[in-house]
């Protein structure tokens, strides 16, 4: 009687041992969601790996929004929103703005500004495709966001990842991974989005057009740079004074002269183990209860033409600028989609599309000017979003 009982024990322990441990299990609490959010995922890392679309960024992101979307039991802390949990704590630096001014150290550290500072007139061209992010601002209020949600969406114009995560964290955290995702997906896509735009817009006299040898730049010009951009442009929106503080604060590191290991390290060790913890945070932050909803679909959308919108305005403002400039002097329109603050990606296909065209008109100097004035543009853009938003 007594091994009966003890054997029906074991028995009803081992069968509630199964039991418990299955519900622990993936399988066990998976919803459909969590499947279209894994696809998703296995997707950004197949464009990365095969597509080669921004690897750097498409690889952690795609990896982390299969991290995020494994299905578990809610109080085990292992989930990103979850306290105390591992991936909570790295979300830290995502959530309260701790990782985008570190990458903007980096890539201060990395930028020369020299085709900048030879053609000051193309940071006008920088400023102009800004318009992207006020455009998408109106739309958002249109669309029903309320203004804090609708500057989240908007920055998104800027083409610049860490500066929407940076605004977005300050303004509506709940959007966090919606905005990020976006912002960085389309910075992938803008090999496939620019081209068309910029053929859209001119003509193939335009796209002809060869521009004049950038003038050398002096040394002292370039340290005198970061140190007169930071205060011509903080004194006019202080909020932006995480980002455009850090980013000239890694040019002045490059350009001194006396700090290049400070300068190698910002621009290399650092900023690899930021972006890494960044792209891994952010795509673990697409957790499918949170992710997957109507309002991210919207900002989707709203991205996307804030990216066209920013794009054209560009190149449009290349054309108009044009109107007043000598024939020898007239910038070539291909140039104008890189006032987005996509480095150097936007410089890359305005050169790229610029040798389509004539073999020998190569465009990559004269596009990293509006390009690197569009990465001061859109953190100037989010300063002036958070002054009368924060």
């Amino acid at each position: 009687m007594i091994l009966a009982d003890t054997t029906y024990s074991f028995g009803e322990f081992l069968s509630q041992t199964i039991s418990t441990f299955w519900q622990f299990t993936g399988f066990y609490n998976c919803e459909w969601e969590n499947i279209v959010m894994l696809a998703v995922g296995c997707f950004f890392v197949w464009l990365a790996i095969k597509k080669n679309f921004e690897p750097l960024l498409l690889v952690p992101i795609g990896f982390g929004m299969l991290i995020g979307n494994i299905p578990f039991q809610s109080g085990m802390e292992i989930g990103i929103y979850e306290p105390g949990s591992v991936l909570n704590i790295l979300y830290n630096g995502v959530e309260r703005g701790w990782y985008p001014p570190l990458i903007f150290l980096g890539i201060g550290a990395m930028t020369d500004f020299s085709a900048l500072l030879a053609n000051p007139k193309l940071m006008i061209i920088g400023a102009c495709a800004q318009f992207g992010i006020f455009g998408a601002y109106m739309l958002a209020l249109l669309c029903g966001f309320d203004p804090l949600s609708a500057g989240c969406v908007a920055i998104i114009g800027g083409a610049d990842g860490p500066t929407a995560i940076f605004t977005t964290s300050k303004l509506n955290p709940n959007l966090l991974g919606a905005v990020a995702v976006s912002a960085y997906s389309y910075m992938a896509l803008i090999p496939l989005i620019q081209p068309p735009l910029m053929r859209l817009f001119t003509n193939k006299e335009e796209r002809l057009i060869k521009m004049k040898p950038s003038r050398v730049v002096s040394q002292n010009e370039k340290i005198i740079f970061p140190i007169v951009g930071l205060m011509l442009t903080c004194f006019v929106v202080p909020s932006g004074i995480p980002l455009l503080g850090m980013l000239f604060f890694g040019n002045l590191l490059r350009e001194s002269g006396v700090t290049s290991r400070l300068a190698k390290t910002a621009s290399n060790a650092m900023t690899d183990i930021v972006t890494i913890l960044l792209g891994l945070t952010v795509g673990a932050s697409t957790q499918a209860d949170k992710f997957l909803t109507f309002d991210t679909l919207k900002i989707f959308g709203l991205g996307f033409l804030a990216f066209i919108i920013a794009s054209s305005a560009g190149v449009l403002s290349v054309k108009i600028f044009n109107l007043f400039l000598k024939k020898d002097k007239k910038i070539n329109p291909l140039i104008g989609n890189a006032g987005v603050s996509a480095v150097p990606m936007a410089a890359r296909i305005s050169n790229n599309l610029g040798l389509e065209y004539d073999p020998s008109n190569y465009l990559l100097m004269h596009a990293m000017g509006p390009n690197v004035a569009g990465v001061i543009g859109s953190a100037v853009a989010a300063g002036v979003l958070l002054s009368f938003l924060g």
